[in-house]
């Protein structure tokens, strides 16, 4: 039963990594995206960065609810035995 719980307690901490990585990913393409638009004499045009802002977008909610939904990245052992003990209740 131990090792279950610590192979789950594993694999929601990575999950959840995975996530805060594509967030950031997803930030940092929203940021680019828009100063490309910008810089292209956006302003006062059609905002066309919204498309994949929004398409990137689905696959983040995506992934945050497969890390926090039903569970769900470098875990260190105090993350794993706090994931474990959550698990336990």
């Amino acid at each position: 039963m131990t090792d279950d719980l610590r192979a789950q307690a594993i694999s929601n901490l990575k999950a959840k990594n995975h996530f805060w990585q594509i967030l950031g990913g997803w930030v940092l393409l929203s940021i680019l995206f828009t100063a490309i638009w910008l810089f292209s004499g956006g302003v006062g045009s059609y905002f066309w960065p919204m498309w994949p802002i929004l398409g990137v977008g689905i696959g983040v909610v995506a992934a945050g609810i497969a890390a926090f939904g039903s569970g769900g990245g470098g875990p260190d052992e105090a993350k794993i035995q706090a994931e474990m003990d959550r698990l336990k209740k």
